[in-house]
């Protein structure tokens, strides 16, 4: 069973090198292609390849921390990818739902850090739009690092429910 277990955990991380694989192969088009031309139209109307690089953290906070914020998001950004990793092994769940969250939060953590360390400001070229309103500028990491935390939330809130079933139902029998 430990082995099974072991092999599960060691074919998400290899979901979660593909992911970031996919993430720095799409960085890397977006800096060639798109970088000093103008933005493709992609599907008119609701997504345009754009290309945008951002200092700072989610949907362009905290951009003016200079040298000093680049180092300490990055250390954050480490911070997170330990404790996502130590998770992904440590749990006792071996869930698709929950080891999946994990791969994508580390794909996406990872994919970021290291444009962070190697380049200063993390590439964003991918903006969805409807009409007027515009989602702010993202990429294959912050989508991946979404999906993760979004099955996480998921994850919690069910469990949630079923606590309060089983508890209830431990109090009708007895």
């Amino acid at each position: 069973m430990k082995g099974r277990s072991a092999g599960r955990r060691t074919a998400y991380l290899l979901l979660a090198l593909a992911i970031f694989v996919l993430d720095q192969a799409s960085k890397a088009w977006a800096i060639d292609a798109l970088r000093f031309s103008e933005d493709r139209n992609v599907i008119s109307g609701l997504l345009t390849f754009e290309y945008a690089e951002n200092p700072g953290i989610a949907f362009g906070q905290l951009q003016q921390g200079g040298a000093l914020g680049r180092w300490l998001l990055a250390a954050l950004a480490l911070t997170a990818a330990v404790a996502v990793l130590v998770y992904l092994f440590r749990t006792v769940r071996t869930d698709d739902r929950t080891l999946g969250a994990c791969a994508l939060l580390l794909a996406g953590i990872v994919g970021n850090l290291v444009d962070r360390v190697r380049l200063g400001y993390v590439v964003d070229f991918i903006l969805v739009h409807l009409g007027s309103y515009h989602w702010p500028t993202f990429n294959v990491a912050d989508a991946s690092i979404c999906a993760g935390a979004l099955l996480l939330a998921y994850d919690i809130f069910l469990e949630g429910k079923q606590g309060t079933r089983s508890q209830e139902s431990e109090v009708r029998s007895q």
